[in-house]
């Protein structure tokens, strides 16, 4: 659906974004991720038409984005950018109509969003009356009006409690299974993890990770595995380290051997085995070590890296 091929924005010599490509499916939920200052907002803007990329391609559906095609594209801003002295519903009916929607079917919209949001009872207050988390769903609701192809969110949990966070993530996967293609750039790795099937990460300028969140925690978890029930006796043939855990140990594997082959070996041994799953570590621990260790950037040697050295996993789906 979004197609971004060999992309490059250079300012004052120094390249923001560096030859980035990826592709993106209808309906999917994909991560932009990157420390800050990366080039997240510099391509984003390049998506949105707002800049032009100095080399490269960027297409939706097929066709150059920009004209006619900025309306299928909904962009949430993480400062806020709703007029705080009008009212709920006038101030995303107005987005509405800015998308090309008549005043009467934007405002029927606006009222049907601001229910689905849990705000039709503050339909006539002026937004600067609501509280920041409030504020954050009327923002959300301008960026829904008029059904976008593309929703770019970026930090859309910000101010939000734990229930309205869990009813944005509701409404942003009723989205993606209608066939929105939804783009979440966000530093709280757990919502990658529970909403994103793919992930891109770029770090000063440069792509460093492109692949599924499942393949991407595996990748950096090491040749290890986690084991809970009773003790892990030494001498176990596979494995090169045990670590304790709380309730569980972690299993250093030689890398000759296999989960299969270690968990085989445990019950020969009679160890009572109540769990036993591959070491996955959280996504928040694979974006500080690939940022504090600088994999997949270039060290030594001209130009990005390839998509081989990113990982197999660089192709889309």
């Amino acid at each position: 659906m979004l197609n971004v091929q060999d992309v490059t924005k250079t300012y004052d010599g120094r390249a923001v974004v560096n030859r980035v490509s990826f592709a993106v499916e209808p309906g999917e939920i994909f991560a932009l991720l990157g420390p800050n200052g990366a080039g997240k907002t510099t391509l984003i803007r390049m998506i949105t038409d707002i800049l032009k990329p100095d080399s490269g391609t960027i297409t939706l559906d097929g066709r150059p984005v920009g004209g006619e095609l900025k309306s299928l594209i909904a962009y949430l801003p993480e400062e806020r950018g709703v007029y705080k002295r009008v009212k709920l519903v006038d101030a995303i009916a107005y987005f509405g109509e800015l998308k090309g929607m008549s005043g009467r079917d934007a405002r029927a919209a606006a009222v049907a969003l601001l229910e689905a949001v849990d705000l039709s009872a503050h339909v006539d207050k002026q937004v600067m009356a609501l509280s920041k988390g409030m504020q954050q769903k009327v923002q959300l609701c301008t960026a829904l009006i008029g059904d976008p192809k593309l929703l770019i969110l970026d930090e859309p949990f910000t101010g939000l409690d734990p229930i309205n966070v869990q009813m944005f993530e509701d409404l942003l996967r009723a989205r993606s299974a209608t066939g929105t293609t939804i783009i979440l750039s966000t530093h709280q790795m757990n919502k990658v993890e529970e909403l994103c099937d793919r992930a891109l990460m770029i770090n000063r300028g440069h792509m460093v990770l492109y692949g599924s969140v499942p393949e991407l925690r595996r990748r950096y978890g090491g040749h290890a595995v986690r084991v809970s029930g009773g003790g892990v006796p030494a001498g176990v043939p596979g494995v090169r380290a045990v670590e304790s855990l709380n309730g569980g140990a972690r299993l250093v594997l030689e890398e000759s051997a296999t989960p299969q082959g270690v968990l085989r070996a445990l019950l020969e041994r009679g160890v009572t085995v109540e769990s036993y799953s591959p070491d996955e570590p959280p996504l928040e621990d694979v974006f500080v070590r690939v940022v504090k260790e600088g994999v997949g950037l270039d060290q030594g040697k001209s130009g990005p890296p390839t998509m081989e050295e990113l990982h197999p996993l660089g192709a889309a789906r």
